[in-house]
């Protein structure tokens, strides 16, 4: 009979729980709705914990008795008569049951997987007051069932549930312990990299007993040999972590054990075509990837990760994937497997440069799947690029790259590809193609101008062309001109650029230098030219369904508008191109209308909206971390502050944007200092001028989103000069040029030689950044 004397043997809580709040309060509306459930999830991941938490919340709606059944150590066979000990049962199981509302806690099914789920579907069967609450590493697939797989600990700030659980054990441990504002972002670290599980972080919390944070966080790259002195009375396979993970190690199939170790080669994630690709051969053939990859899910030892592009995406958590590796390298297939990853990865690039190629019209959301896929994979990508660096092959790693450049250079991201790009062109291998090293080369000049770096630009744009025209590469050559074109502003080279597009028959090509032309009409002041070519740059990207080249045309016609003073048609343009590229994170375009957004804003005067576009600006360009969109974007609030009334803050963002960017002060700074000199004096401006030429970065993007002022420096700071200002002689002839007269008209009107006053206006050229004195007399003219 059923045991009644205690009904309930769940031990009590050894130490305090610790997060999980919404977990459990889900889980308890899941227990009134669910008669099985089953607890899912990795090693160490904190099932038990959270079953008995769960179990002791509902044992009040079962009143014929909560059990727990602990399964780890069964063997086949001796599982019914294990129940029924724990529950006190002589007869049959159902029959002595019966109508009584009981709760059965099964933990660890894995061991036995097969007869709990018989047993579970007899008993919810034949017993209508029973329940099931089950821990598994694996579904138990009866009918019925509720699958509820545990997540790790969250590791999201330095408040998470995972920092919480770290504190409350190293406090058991070390009761003088507690977190400072120096260790506090380590902690955090350390359970990031432990991937949150309450495991892992367990262990490592009971190291503080004799080791500080700080080595923790430094050791941790070994954490098998690390996180070995679990407690002496937890099960042996929660001692260390390396026993949690070959728990479950030891319980798969020889083909999963296969598929697993050959994941590893994945560094952060991958989809069901890179797994064919990579993890098929010798064991596991290509059509048993799929199924032996739903069984390690299953098992919890594969994530499914969020989906992108219409793909499931997968990965291993950090700790598994450690292990997995020690196989994989123990299993002597390390090598090729990275020969596959790079080659398949080479391949998907293939893929996408092949719906890019001339003569072919793809629609746009077959580009912006590719745009996605790369952009999840791109952990994947750079680690095909170390490993061609490391065996000395750069070949396939260059054609993967100079496939993709237009989503290198349109995402706006920084991916750290230069450093690799460099490495790679740096290996002395030369069964590399000439047209291929010259278009790398060219790929790595376009990615120096994103990060605004001009000269090495330049020097890498002239070597790859040269070599691209020596291989006869006229598609390699054309990309050469056009970047060469958009680094000098030579015409000479604007023109060659768009015949050599053309002559590649590439239109995306052409569209690229047609939008060059247009960026430095619209530079010189000829704004009409620049109108003309932004529309045939839209007119071919709507021709090709590019969303980027329409985008990019809606940016310069946006300008063009706004440089003429139609505010509605440019707001109209940002618009349009924001919405373009609404499901892809091309970022630099996105920036790009946000910032335009916020100027037109500005300009009419709303600085409440203003302020709202210029800071998604600001923060999108400081999180890509590209230096010369950061300085762009300080230009913008510096404006921005002053129309506010902040004259201090407006020069320390002028002073940091001109520094950040490497540029001379120019007409537009001028705007800004000028009402600062009125209204703070000539000294402070200095003053403020030199201090915010030294603020880095993050902590000029700090004064312009927080407010936050730099610390008072320890030296005296010097004034500063500006070099935007004209001199009295430069103002005069300023305005002379305003009113329309020639170079000979000045010197007339001024009593002094035509080429003193050629020398004059070119000064005046340089000083404000103009190139035509066109320029120059509008901003004469704005400034009245």
């Amino acid at each position: 009979m059923l045991r009644s004397a205690d009904l309930s043997n769940l031990p009590a809580e050894p130490n305090a729980f610790v997060g999980r709040e919404s977990d459990v309060d889900e889980l308890v509306h899941l227990m009134r709705v669910s008669r099985a459930v089953t607890l899912c999830g990795a090693g160490g991941i904190g099932k038990t914990r959270l079953a008995l938490r769960l179990a002791t919340r509902v044992a009040s709606a079962h009143p014929g008795g909560v059990f727990l059944v602990e399964l780890a150590d069964l063997e086949k066979g001796e599982l019914n008569g294990h129940v029924a000990a724990a529950l006190g049962i002589a007869g049959d199981l159902a029959e002595t049951i019966g109508g009584r509302r009981v709760l059965l806690l099964l933990d660890n099914c894995e061991r036995v997987i097969g007869e709990c789920a018989e047993l579970c579907r007899d008993l919810l069967g034949a017993c209508p007051g029973v329940s099931v609450l089950a821990t598994s590493r694996e579904p138990l697939r009866v009918p019925g069932e509720t699958v509820w797989r545990v997540p790790p600990l969250s590791v999201r700030g330095e408040e998470s549930e995972a920092v919480r659980l770290f504190v409350a054990r190293a406090t058991a441990a070390r009761p003088a312990f507690e977190l400072t504002a120096e260790t506090r972002p380590l902690v955090a670290e350390l359970c990031r990299a432990l991937d949150g599980l309450p495991l892992a972080i367990e262990l490592a919390a009971a190291l503080v007993r004799v080791l500080s944070v700080g080595q923790l966080a430094e050791r941790l790259d070994d954490r098998f040999r690390l996180l070995a002195g679990g407690a002496r009375t937890a099960p042996a396979r929660h001692r260390t972590l390396r026993a949690a993970v070959d728990w479950s190690y030891r319980l798969l199939t020889p083909q999963e054990r296969l598929l697993l170790r050959r994941t590893a080669a994945f560094r952060s994630s991958w989809t069901l075509d890179l797994a064919e690709w990579v993890c098929s051969g010798p064991g596991l053939a290509e059509e048993e990837v799929l199924p032996r990859l739903c069984d390690l899910v299953d098992k919890s030892l594969v994530a499914l990760d969020s989906e992108v592009a219409g793909q499931a995406r997968y990965r291993l958590l950090e700790t598994v994937r450690d292990y997995a590796l020690e196989q994989l390298a123990e299993s002597g297939e390390e090598a090729e497997l990275r020969r596959r990853h790079l080659t398949a990865l080479g391949r998907m690039a293939g893929r996408f440069k092949e719906v890019l190629a001339p003569g072919t019209r793809t629609s746009w959301p077959v580009v912006e799947r590719y745009v996605n896929l790369f952009d999840a994979l791109k952990a994947e990508v750079c680690s095909a690029c170390d490993w061609s660096i490391a065996i000395g092959l750069p070949e396939t790693a260059l054609r993967m790259l100079t496939d993709i450049r237009f989503l290198l250079i349109g995402s706006g991201r920084k991916l750290d590809m230069a450093e690799r790009l460099d490495r790679l062109l740096a290996l002395d291998s030369p069964q590399v193609p000439w047209g291929l090293r010259g278009q790398a080369t060219i790929l790595r000049a376009e990615l120096a101008l994103a990060a605004g770096d001009l000269e090495p630009a330049t020097r890498y744009a002239r070597t790859g062309l040269d070599l691209c025209t020596a291989a006869k590469d006229v598609y390699g050559e054309a990309v050469g001109m056009v970047v060469l074109a958009q680094l000098t502003g030579e015409q000479d080279t604007l023109t060659r650029a768009l015949e050599t597009a053309r002559r590649s028959g590439d239109l995306v090509l052409e569209s690229m230098a047609q939008g060059t032309k247009a960026r430095f009409g619209l530079h010189q002041g000829r704004l009409h030219e620049a109108r003309r070519a932004f529309e045939e740059v839209l007119a071919i990207s709507e021709e090709l369904d590019n969303h980027y080249g329409q985008t990019s045309s809606h940016i310069g016609l946006a300008q063009v508008a706004r440089r003429s003073g139609d505010l509605v048609s440019a707001k109209r343009h940002y618009e349009s191109g924001l919405a373009l590229l609404r499901r892809v994170d091309a970022r630099q375009h996105t920036v790009s209308c946000l910032a335009g957004l916020g100027r037109v804003a500005l300009d009419q005067g709303d600085l409440v909206e203003a302020r709202a576009r210029l800071t998604e600006a600001l923060v999108l360009s400081r999180d890509a971390g590209l230096r010369a969109g950061i300085a762009r974007r300080l230009e913008a609030w510096a404006d921005l502050v002053a129309a506010e009334g902040d004259q201090r803050r407006a020069v320390l963002l002028a002073a940091a944007s001109v520094a950040l960017s490497g540029r001379r002060p120019d007409a537009r700074t001028e705007e800004v200092l000028r009402p600062a000199r009125d209204a703070l004096g000539e000294v402070v401006v200095g003053l403020l001028w030199a201090e915010g030429g030294n603020l880095t970065a993050d902590q000029a993007v700090a004064c312009a989103l927080d407010g936050a002022l730099p610390e008072p420096p320890a030296e005296p700071i010097v004034p500063v000069g500006q070099e935007s200002r004209l001199t009295a002689r430069e103002r005069e002839i300023a305005e002379l040029i305003a009113r329309g007269l020639s170079n000979r008209a000045i010197a007339e009107e001024l009593v002094i030689s035509p080429a003193t006053a050629a020398r004059h206006v070119a000064n005046i050229l340089s000083k404000l950044g103009f190139s035509t004195r066109t320029q120059i007399a509008a901003w004469v003219i704005g400034g009245r």
